[in-house]
């Protein structure tokens, strides 16, 4: 794709050649002494500040803050100090981690204007590690949308082509990192919404296992479903972040103990290219019917590359899978109706008053929700509040509940045969802006082979199979 007005600017500029290299490279150039961490970190700046108005990825960018980082990195590594493998590397977070000291929206107009009075925990990680945070990035509003298109502060634009969705609900993460001015960001991911935007920009996504990275200090979505994760360019890059992130957090009560696996060594094994032995299974409820015939042919040249690389290739079946987006849609909106309670005009956030009548807690609640959440919201508090009503629980969301043990059963005895389990990530390549937003259905359908992984509690990845000869003429 030609740099032109419907194209993020790529053309070369002070600063390129640092944009460009991996967070694994720029932390070796870190650690070597080729480059400085304010130099790397000033040079994403620059290139926010020059893409940004028309990919619209960030909502708050924190360019004082990060270089303070930077500059305190550069000294200690100037002082022999043993730093983290990252530290100076640039970052950039979803607009739901809760940051102390900067806005934290959730790219919702209820929360116009917050600044929490502390860290999320994979912040407090993140800081400690010496990661100058660039800023936050934009998202569907209160994570709910597979587009960016719901945000109460204007779309985000995928960078390969503006007239294009970036996916959602973290597209402003995966279009900061596919426009090159972030080399690594955080998003959080309930039903693929790290994953779904990996895919349509091209860039790495990944679900880590539930519990496995802390969820405090995350805006609560669906708290039985919402994951934060990594967003980069390469898996190992995706790795070094994810092992820095994870790990028990006793501030959650869902966190696990167990210890954080060597990610790094499996992404760099990975890497030589030897899959022998490795057992790999297609999942034939995901795929065919709906999916796009470009984006199947994309999947099965993977799966041959699989094959070469010595793996074994064999088809699984889920059945349960096919009832996996109807019982997600009603699990979500059920836990987002309930978490959604406290924004009620009254402790933080957005506060509006009746303009007529007496000013009543019943009345405030009322006028604060109708302004300050947009349609999409509106919508699952509804059929949430539904789900969970007298009389209609136990049809509803007790039945969705049972379709995700069964989802469960599936996996389980789907890792009987093989290792791992692989699907297209999307059914299709990204749509135009507006192709989809009034059908509110046909958007949640591009959610369909993202979602099981969440309602079984399993770790995704999603890995771009290849760039099209578009995408390599943009990128230079």
């Amino acid at each position: 794709m030609a740099a032109d007005d419907r194209t993020a600017d790529t053309r070369p500029r002070a600063g390129d050649d640092l944009i460009r290299l991996s967070a694994a490279d720029l932390a070796q150039a870190l650690t070597g002494g080729e480059v400085s961490s304010v130099e790397v970190t000033q040079a994403h700046l620059d290139r926010i500040e020059a893409v940004d108005p028309a990919v619209h990825a960030f909502l708050h960018v924190s360019a004082e803050d990060a270089l303070d980082t930077a500059r305190s990195v550069d000294r200690a590594r100037s002082a022999g100090e043993d730093l983290h493998p990252l530290a100076g590397v640039p970052i950039a977070l979803k607009d739901i981690v809760v940051t102390r000291g900067q806005p934290t929206t959730a790219g919702s107009r209820i929360l116009e204007g917050w600044i929490p009075p502390y860290d999320a925990t994979i912040v407090t990680k993140i800081k400690a590690a010496g990661l100058p945070v660039l800023g936050k990035t934009n998202m569907d509003e209160l994570a709910m949308g597979s587009s960016t298109e719901h945000s109460g502060y204007g779309n985000t634009h995928n960078p390969w082509d503006l007239d294009r969705i970036p996916g959602g609900s973290g597209g402003g993460s995966a279009a900061a990192v596919a426009a090159f001015e972030a080399p690594l960001a955080i998003g959080t991911d309930t039903g693929g919404s790290i994953r779904q935007p990996g895919a349509v920009t091209g860039t790495v996504g990944v679900k880590p296992t539930y519990g496995s990275v802390s969820r405090y200090g995350l805006i609560a979505m669906a708290s039985s479903l919402d994951q934060a994760g990594p967003a980069a360019r390469t898996v190992l890059d995706a790795a070094w972040l994810h092992q820095l992130i994870g790990g028990h957090d006793p501030l959650d009560s869902t966190s696990l103990t167990d210890p954080v696996p060597d990610l790094v060594g499996a992404a760099r094994r990975g890497a030589a290219g030897d899959l022998t032995g490795l057992r790999v299974g297609v999942v034939t409820q995901l795929g065919g019917e709906g999916y796009q015939q470009g984006v199947l042919d994309r999947f099965h040249e993977a799966l041959e590359m699989l094959t070469a690389a010595g793996a074994e290739v064999v088809e699984v079946s889920c059945p349960h899978f096919e009832h996996a987006l109807a019982a997600y849609y009603l699990i979500h909106p059920a836990e987002a109706s309930s978490n959604l309670a406290k924004f009620d005009g009254m402790r933080f956030g957005l506060r509006v008053e009746p303009t007529e009548g007496p000013v009543t807690a019943e009345r405030v609640m009322a006028a604060t929700r109708g302004q300050g959440f947009g349609a999409e919201v509106k919508r699952r508090i509804i059929l949430g509040t539904y789900a969970l009503s007298t009389g209609y629980y136990d049809a509803y969301y007790g039945s969705a509940q049972k379709v995700r043990t069964l989802v469960q059963r599936d996996f389980a005895a789907a890792f009987e045969r093989v290792d791992v389990l692989v699907s297209p990530t999307v059914p299709t390549t990204a749509f135009r802006l507006g192709e989809k937003v009034d059908d509110p259905l046909a958007m949640y359908l591009t959610d369909v082979a993202t979602i099981p992984v969440n309602l079984a509690g399993v770790p995704g990845i999603s890995v771009p199979p290849g760039w099209p000869t578009a995408c390599r003429s943009a990128s230079r």
